[in-house]
Protein backbone atom coordinates (compact mmCIF):
# COMPACT_ATOMS: atom_id res chain seq x y z
CA UNK A 1 0.00 0.00 0.00
CA UNK A 2 2.66 2.42 0.78
CA UNK A 3 3.41 2.75 -2.82
CA UNK A 4 0.55 5.61 -3.14
CA UNK A 5 3.02 7.79 -1.80
CA UNK A 6 4.77 9.45 -3.72
CA UNK A 7 8.37 11.37 -2.77
CA UNK A 8 8.09 14.34 -1.17
CA UNK A 9 9.49 17.03 -2.14
CA UNK A 10 11.38 20.22 -0.52
CA UNK A 11 11.62 24.16 -1.98
CA UNK A 12 14.75 25.98 -0.49
CA UNK A 13 14.28 29.64 -0.41
CA UNK A 14 16.83 32.61 0.19
CA UNK A 15 15.54 33.90 3.49
CA UNK A 16 16.20 30.23 5.13
CA UNK A 17 12.83 29.02 4.42
CA UNK A 18 12.20 25.54 3.16
CA UNK A 19 8.83 24.31 1.65
CA UNK A 20 8.09 20.74 1.78
CA UNK A 21 5.53 19.22 -0.22
CA UNK A 22 3.35 16.24 -0.64
CA UNK A 23 0.93 15.07 -3.27
CA UNK A 24 -1.54 12.43 -2.67
CA UNK A 25 -4.24 10.64 -4.87
CA UNK A 26 -5.95 8.50 -2.61
CA UNK A 27 -8.96 6.32 -2.94
CA UNK A 28 -11.18 7.84 -0.30
CA UNK A 29 -13.92 10.32 -0.50
CA UNK A 30 -13.23 14.06 1.07
CA UNK A 31 -15.46 13.64 4.14
CA UNK A 32 -12.91 10.10 5.11
CA UNK A 33 -9.84 12.66 4.61
CA UNK A 34 -10.76 15.38 6.16
CA UNK A 35 -11.69 13.49 9.50
CA UNK A 36 -8.40 12.06 9.49
CA UNK A 37 -6.57 15.55 9.16
CA UNK A 38 -8.85 17.97 10.67
CA UNK A 39 -10.54 16.26 13.90
CA UNK A 40 -9.22 15.24 17.26
CA UNK A 41 -10.81 11.76 16.72
CA UNK A 42 -9.20 11.54 13.39
CA UNK A 43 -5.41 12.65 13.81
CA UNK A 44 -4.29 10.31 16.58
CA UNK A 45 -5.24 7.04 14.40
CA UNK A 46 -1.72 8.06 12.26
CA UNK A 47 0.05 11.28 13.30
CA UNK A 48 -0.48 12.95 16.43
CA UNK A 49 -2.37 13.94 19.49
CA UNK A 50 -4.75 17.13 19.10
CA UNK A 51 -4.34 18.39 22.32
CA UNK A 52 -6.32 21.74 21.72
CA UNK A 53 -7.73 22.04 18.41
CA UNK A 54 -10.19 24.76 18.08
CA UNK A 55 -11.57 24.52 14.16
CA UNK A 56 -11.71 28.35 12.95
CA UNK A 57 -9.42 30.63 11.92
CA UNK A 58 -7.44 32.50 14.70
CA UNK A 59 -8.18 29.62 17.10
CA UNK A 60 -5.40 27.30 19.09
CA UNK A 61 -4.20 24.25 18.71
CA UNK A 62 -1.73 21.97 20.16
CA UNK A 63 -0.46 18.95 18.42
CA UNK A 64 1.31 16.14 20.68
CA UNK A 65 2.90 13.25 18.69
CA UNK A 66 2.42 10.10 19.67
CA UNK A 67 6.02 8.88 18.32
CA UNK A 68 8.86 9.10 20.99
CA UNK A 69 12.03 9.36 20.01
CA UNK A 70 15.22 7.38 20.68
CA UNK A 71 14.97 9.11 24.86
CA UNK A 72 11.47 8.64 24.91
CA UNK A 73 10.16 12.37 24.46
CA UNK A 74 7.07 13.46 22.23
CA UNK A 75 7.40 16.29 20.46
CA UNK A 76 4.61 18.94 21.34
CA UNK A 77 3.82 22.10 19.03
CA UNK A 78 1.80 24.69 19.64
CA UNK A 79 -0.16 27.42 17.53
CA UNK A 80 -2.99 28.76 16.14
CA UNK A 81 -5.14 27.55 13.11
CA UNK A 82 -4.40 30.10 10.25
CA UNK A 83 -6.52 28.19 7.87
CA UNK A 84 -9.75 26.85 7.80
CA UNK A 85 -12.20 25.90 5.21
CA UNK A 86 -14.52 23.02 6.20
CA UNK A 87 -13.75 19.95 4.13
CA UNK A 88 -11.26 21.46 2.16
CA UNK A 89 -8.27 23.18 3.90
CA UNK A 90 -7.18 22.62 7.34
CA UNK A 91 -3.70 25.11 8.33
CA UNK A 92 -1.94 25.11 11.53
CA UNK A 93 0.74 27.47 12.27
CA UNK A 94 2.66 26.02 15.16
CA UNK A 95 5.78 25.79 16.99
CA UNK A 96 8.47 23.31 15.51
CA UNK A 97 6.70 22.88 12.39
CA UNK A 98 6.13 25.82 11.39
CA UNK A 99 3.17 26.49 8.85
CA UNK A 100 1.36 23.26 7.86
CA UNK A 101 -1.36 22.66 5.70
CA UNK A 102 -4.00 20.14 4.19
CA UNK A 103 -5.82 21.02 1.13
CA UNK A 104 -7.98 18.27 -0.25
CA UNK A 105 -9.71 18.14 -3.42
CA UNK A 106 -12.05 15.79 -4.83
CA UNK A 107 -10.88 13.40 -7.58
CA UNK A 108 -12.53 10.87 -9.42
CA UNK A 109 -16.04 9.10 -8.43
CA UNK A 110 -15.16 8.72 -4.80
CA UNK A 111 -11.28 9.64 -4.47
CA UNK A 112 -9.32 12.69 -2.98
CA UNK A 113 -6.09 14.44 -3.87
CA UNK A 114 -4.44 15.26 -0.73
CA UNK A 115 -1.83 18.30 -1.09
CA UNK A 116 0.21 18.92 1.50
CA UNK A 117 3.02 21.46 2.36
CA UNK A 118 4.97 22.03 5.28
CA UNK A 119 6.90 25.89 5.69
CA UNK A 120 9.65 25.67 8.09
CA UNK A 121 12.64 27.38 9.18
CA UNK A 122 15.34 24.39 10.01
CA UNK A 123 18.70 23.18 9.31
CA UNK A 124 19.87 20.04 6.02
CA UNK A 125 19.75 17.85 8.71
CA UNK A 126 16.00 18.60 10.27
CA UNK A 127 15.02 19.14 6.48
CA UNK A 128 15.94 15.20 5.95
CA UNK A 129 14.08 14.70 9.13
CA UNK A 130 11.10 16.29 8.50
CA UNK A 131 10.68 14.63 4.97
CA UNK A 132 11.32 11.15 5.85
CA UNK A 133 8.57 12.09 8.62
CA UNK A 134 5.71 13.51 6.81
CA UNK A 135 6.27 10.73 4.18
CA UNK A 136 5.93 8.26 7.18
CA UNK A 137 3.04 9.53 8.47
CA UNK A 138 1.63 9.37 5.29
CA UNK A 139 2.27 6.01 4.56
CA UNK A 140 0.52 6.01 8.04
CA UNK A 141 -2.72 7.77 6.95
CA UNK A 142 -3.24 5.40 4.14
CA UNK A 143 -3.30 2.56 6.36
CA UNK A 144 -5.72 4.14 8.95
CA UNK A 145 -7.79 5.18 5.69
CA UNK A 146 -7.42 1.46 4.84
CA UNK A 147 -8.71 0.24 8.23
CA UNK A 148 -5.62 -0.19 10.08
CA UNK A 149 -5.03 2.55 12.44
CA UNK A 150 -1.92 2.93 14.64
CA UNK A 151 -3.53 2.34 17.97
CA UNK A 152 -0.36 1.53 19.92
CA UNK A 153 1.81 3.81 19.30
CA UNK A 154 4.36 2.43 22.16
CA UNK A 155 5.47 -0.39 19.43
CA UNK A 156 6.46 2.27 17.12
CA UNK A 157 10.04 2.54 16.09
CA UNK A 158 12.15 4.53 13.74
CA UNK A 159 13.23 1.65 11.23
CA UNK A 160 10.91 2.80 8.46
CA UNK A 161 11.93 6.68 9.28
CA UNK A 162 15.34 5.85 8.74
CA UNK A 163 14.62 3.44 5.59
CA UNK A 164 12.95 6.67 4.28
CA UNK A 165 15.22 9.42 5.48
CA UNK A 166 18.40 7.25 4.04
CA UNK A 167 16.48 7.52 0.60
CA UNK A 168 15.60 10.78 0.96
CA UNK A 169 19.40 11.42 1.88
CA UNK A 170 20.68 9.74 -1.44
CA UNK A 171 18.64 11.77 -3.71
Amino acid sequence: MHDVIPRGTAESRDDGTHLLRFELRLPHPVIRLWAAVATPEGLPSWLCAADVLEPRVGGAVTLRWLNADAEGRHTVAEGHVTAWDAERVAEYTVSVHGRIRFHLEPHGDNGTVLRFTNELRCDDEVLLDCLAGWHNHFELLADALEGRPTTDWETWTPTRWQQLRDTYATA
